[in-house]
């Protein structure tokens, strides 16, 4: 029988293309071994840039259908593993992205981008609530508020003033009740005043608060999104490849389809979307009655399409607004509330997922998936994300 040869397999690997990326596997440094066993089994490893990549069934399907096309192939066997910082550091200077200087945002471990689609999910509420039950649970955490036109972090953690500059002439963040360091719009501008601006100055504005800003050491960075997915998404992603997702809907279908194009977004700028949120998931009354008034389900719908977690069904709350309002975190002021509880839930679901490390090619061969033979290929098998 004659085998394909390991340039035959490649050629075959160069017609799958990244339908995201708008290049084919091999030339973005995508295949990370290939292994042809003497009974015709075909035996390739696909590198995914996120665990949670939406089109891994598409490199799936696409492998085994062009590998196949080969004589001497009997079956062919796809295993997935994740590329390393590194590696996606040098995809995104392939791909000409621009990031930020050496060294800024160097002491902070994770950025969670809080994202939405639409406004009114209360996303800025999550976001403020987040990082305030993850400072409770004794993480170092900030909140940048980039919703540059509806600026309102500030207020829902009881900050407000005006920055100082250290020696280095960077600007130090504020620092409200709940432990969280702050930094908005709204400390460099009139109380309530618009902001007017085209994209190129928000651009400049966001880098400049990730930047110039001495943030210090962080576990969390927590960016309050604007609503849609703009120019701030857009500049976020080309500055910080590295940061993740948190989606934020409410049940009804109209809301979760809106976050779903968020969702869209960011894998479309290769960012990990990390998990959703529902927000206002249901309303209870005093004497036990349940009303689901934005519908129901939305949330674990948005998360199957996504396969990523649901970190949390937030109940639609009066005083979660109020003390919004207020500027004190109900995850502070009532932790037994059941807003609070589900929010804290959610907290604890990003502390088990970041920082996390990712599986990457071992060394030590392992056997092909189908059947036994002498070929092998290594690499560690992804786990599917629940």
């Amino acid at each position: 029988m004659t085998l394909p040869t390991q340039e035959q397999v490649t050629e075959k690997l160069r017609a799958v293309i990244d339908p995201e990326l708008r290049r084919n596997i091999v030339e973005l440094g995508m295949v990370r071994a290939i292994d042809i066993a003497e009974d015709g089994r075909v035996g390739v490893i696909v590198s995914l840039t996120t665990p949670g990549c939406p089109i891994r069934s598409h490199f799936q399907k696409a492998v085994v259908e062009n590998v196949s096309q080969l004589e001497g192939v009997t079956s062919v066997a796809v295993e997935f593993d994740v590329l390393s910082d590194e590696e996606r550091s040098r995809l995104q200077q392939t791909l000409g992205r621009n990031r930020l200087p050496e060294g800024a945002l160097a002491q902070v471990k994770n950025v969670i981008c809080v994202a939405s689609g639409k406004g009114g999910v209360g996303k800025s509420t999550m976001t403020a609530n987040l990082a305030a039950a993850l400072a409770a649970e004794g993480a170092s955490a900030g909140a940048l508020d980039a919703d540059v036109y509806g600026y309102s972090i500030p207020r829902m953690l009881g900050v407000e003033g005006r920055p100082d500059v250290n020696a280095q002439r960077k600007i130090i963040p504020l620092e409200g009740p709940a432990g969280v360091k702050v930094m908005s719009i709204g400390f460099f501008i009139e109380p309530n005043a618009a902001v007017v601006w085209r994209g190129p100055m928000l651009h400049k504005a966001i880098q400049q608060f990730l930047e110039d800003v001495d943030w210090g050491e962080l576990d969390y960075l927590l960016i309050d999104l604007p609503p849609g997915t703009g120019d701030v998404s857009m500049t976020l992603a080309q500055l910080l490849p590295q940061a993740k997702f948190a989606i934020v809907t409410t049940p009804q279908p109209a809301a979760q389809t809106v976050a779903r194009r968020a969702a869209e977004m960011a894998n479309k700028v290769d960012l990990e979307v990390l998990g959703v949120i529902e927000n206002m998931s249901g309303f209870t009354t005093p004497d036990g009655q349940r009303f689901t008034i934005f519908g129901e389900g939305g949330g674990q719908l948005l998360a199957d399409e996504l396969d990523v977690p649901l970190l949390g069904k937030v109940p639609l709350s009066e005083d979660l607004r109020s003390h919004a309002d207020n500027g004190n975190p109900l995850v502070l002021e009532n932790p037994n509330d059941p807003a609070s509880v589900a929010i804290r839930q959610a907290a604890r679901g990003i502390l088990a997922a970041t920082p996390q490390a990712l599986p990457v090619v071992q060394p030590a061969p392992a056997p092909i998936a189908a059947g036994n033979g002498n070929g092998s290929v290594s690499g560690t098998e992804l786990p599917v994300i629940q």
